[in-house]
């Protein structure tokens, strides 16, 4: 593990020290057999209740992991052949947002998806995946393209929000969002959205009016940071904690508010620690997801879509 989790520290300490004993009955004739096989037991039980019982703020962590997969990971793990575009025609490239053609299991799809660095100098190249305006219009131009041509949308959701800065709303930040949302809402072509990390805001927004909504077990989905939420409610963003636990943010909450309409497991510890079997739990609800909208019709898909949308939330009417 190069970077560790506060609430992974207990598993760490307990895997050197098992680490240690083995070193020792290597090293010498004395045989710690027993003695490893009791602490790998409890190794096992911690793990499973630390893991499996993670607080929405160790989720906002996991979500936030600098080992965490990005979207080109996935691509390259689950798709072939593909190949990315730059540009939105108007302003130039944005690269918080990566977008192009592959194949998915012999059939053309098109890929659209935040993209965030893994260290700090890709981290400024890429805006640490808050994306510009002209990032939204070249996924965009992007999906306009894939209803052409009748090709599937899969969009990979992983932004803290998007870029806030003033040239961005010089260019029309808020025109770029509201106008995927309302394209993407009419597309006659199959959209499946997946939350890989941090699903933040309108930036996240922007790629998610999907036919499907999935999040991996430990993203988060929300309208705003925890940071951002304490800062506005108790005037001290330090009590983010608290905010992640009341505003309803992990897979399992907007489950149960069907929000999204499943979630995807993580292997243990999350999906940076084993990326190939994460991309084998995403390709596995991929597949599913686009069999079943296969033969919908142009109207069936919209229907459903609107009656999606139409369903989520409530609301209470008073009477006179």
């Amino acid at each position: 593990m190069s970077h560790i989790l506060d609430f992974e520290k207990p598993i760490v300490n307990l895997k050197d020290k098992i680490a240690e004993l083995k070193k020792i009955t290597k090293d010498s004739e004395i045989d710690l057999t027993d003695e490893i096989a009791v602490m790998e037991e409890r190794l096992a039980d911690l793990e499973n209740d630390i893991y499996g019982n993670l607080k929405p703020w160790e989720r906002v962590q996991m979500a936030r992991h600098p080992e965490r997969p990005t979207s080109l990971d996935y691509i390259a793990e689950i798709f072939d052949d593909f190949i990315e575009f730059h540009g939105d025609r108007y302003y130039g490239d944005d690269e918080a947002i990566v977008a192009g053609i592959a194949y998915y299991k012999d059939n053309p799809v098109t890929i659209v998806g935040h993209q965030r660095g893994k260290n700090t100098k890709e981290n400024l190249q890429r805006n640490f995946g808050m994306p510009h305006p002209e990032g939204y219009r070249k996924a965009l131009r992007h999906m306009k393209l894939a209803e052409k041509f009748r090709r599937p949308i899969i969009c990979f959701i992983d932004t803290k929000g998007a870029d806030p800065g003033k040239e961005s709303e010089e260019r029309g930040q808020s025109e770029a969002i509201a106008r995927n949302l309302l394209e993407m809402a009419g597309l006659t072509v199959p959209i499946i959205c997946i939350v890989i990390g941090e699903g933040g805001s309108g930036g996240a927004l922007a790629l998610g009016v999907g036919d499907r909504i999935y999040m991996l077990e430990n993203s988060t989905y929300s309208v705003i940071s925890p940071e951002g939420a304490a800062a506005l409610l108790w005037k001290d963003a330090g009590q983010a904690k608290r905010a992640a636990e009341t505003m309803q943010i992990t897979a399992y909450d907007l489950k149960k508010l069907d929000v999204i309409d499943g979630i995807i497991p993580e292997p243990k510890g999350g999906a940076h620690r084993d990326i190939k079997q994460q991309a084998i739990y995403i390709d596995e609800v991929l597949q599913k997801a686009l069999e079943e909208m296969k033969e919908f019709s142009n109207e069936e898909l919209l229907e459903k879509r609107w009656e999606k949308y139409k369903a989520i939330g409530a609301y209470t009417e008073k009477g006179n």
